[in-house]
C-alpha cells in the first residue's frame, strides 16, 4: 500500500492524550500531529526517535499533521493501525498470503457479537479473518501482541471460535510490523488471558498466521511468514 507523500521528517518530543504527539521537525519548528493509534506504543513512541509524518490538504482538519512511521531500531515501524487492514487487503487480493490466496474479499462482515475483518469465500466455503497490528518485541527478534490489555481482542478469538464450531475456516492474522521479528509470540506478560485463550482456540482448530510487513517510506506491503510459537 502506498504510504501519503511526500512525508516530512522529524524527531518525536512526546506522544500524550492518546492520540496527540509533538514532533520537531528538521529546522527547530515543533508542531503537533495526530497518532491513528489507540495502544500503548511502548518501544515506539520514545522521545528522540525519527519519526515521518504526513501533511493533511484538507482544511478543516484540526490537526494536518499524522504521525505516520518511527524508526525503531533501524527500521520503520508502521503505527498507523487503521492501515494496517488496508495492507492486508491488498495481501489478500494479491496473493501475496498464499495460505489465504485465490479467495472473493469481502471486509468488514458481521460475526455473532463482533464485526471481524474479512470474510474469504472460495468454492462454497466460507473464511473468517481478523487482523492485529503489531508494533512490540518482548525480546529479541520476537514479536508479540497485545502491547496492553484487550478486551476487544480476547472477544474477537471467542467469536473466531465460534466461527470453527459452526464449521467455518477461522483465522487470526498478526501483521507484524518490525523489521527485525524472526517470530511472533502472545504478550503473556501483558495480557496473560490473551495468551491463554490463544492458545486455547488453536487447539481448537483456530489457525493462526504471523506475516512481517516491509515498510519502507514509499509504501507497506505484506512480507513474509515467520513462526508462531505458543
Amino acid at each position: 500500500m502506498k504510504l501519503p507523500a511526500p512525508l516530512i521528517a522529524g524527531r518525536l518530543l512526546r506522544r500524550y492524550q492518546r492520540f496527540l504527539a509533538d514532533v520537531e521537525l528538521e529546522g527547530g519548528r515543533v508542531v503537533t500531529a495526530h497518532t491513528p493509534n489507540t495502544g500503548s506504543m511502548q518501544q515506539c513512541a520514545i522521545p528522540g526517535y525519527r519519526v515521518l509524518i504526513s501533511e493533511a490538504s484538507n482544511p478543516q482538519r484540526k490537526l494536518k499533521y499524522t504521525l505516520e512511521l518511527i524508526a525503531v531500531n533501524g527500521h520503520w515501524v508502521d503505527t498507523h493501525t487503521h492501515r494496517t487492514n488496508r495492507v492486508v487487503e491488498e495481501g489478500l487480493r494479491s496473493g501475496a498470503i498464499a495460505e489465504l490466496a485465490g479467495c472473493r474479499v469481502t471486509p468488514e462482515v458481521k460475526f455473532g457479537a463482533s464485526r471481524l475483518d474479512f470474510c474469504l469465500e472460495r468454492d462454497g466455503a466460507r473464511t473468517f479473518v481478523e487482523v492485529k497490528n503489531v508494533t512490540l518485541c518482548c525480546s529479541e527478534g520476537v514479536a508479540c501482541f497485545p502491547d496492553a490489555v484487550s478486551i476487544r481482542g480476547q472477544k474477537h478469538l471467542r467469536e473466531l471460535l465460534r466461527a470453527k464450531e459452526e464449521g467455518l475456516r477461522a483465522v487470526l492474522f498478526f501483521l507484524v510490523q518490525r523489521g527485525e521479528a524472526t517470530a511472533f509470540t502472545p504478550a503473556d506478560h501483558i495480557d496473560p488471558e490473551y495468551g491463554r485463550l490463544l492458545r486455547e482456540v488453536t487447539a481448537k482448530g483456530v489457525e493462526v498466521l504471523a506475516y512481517k510487513s516491509v515498510v519502507s517510506p514509499v509504501e507497506n506491503r505484506v512480507g513474509k511468514r515467520i513462526p508462531v510459537v505458543l
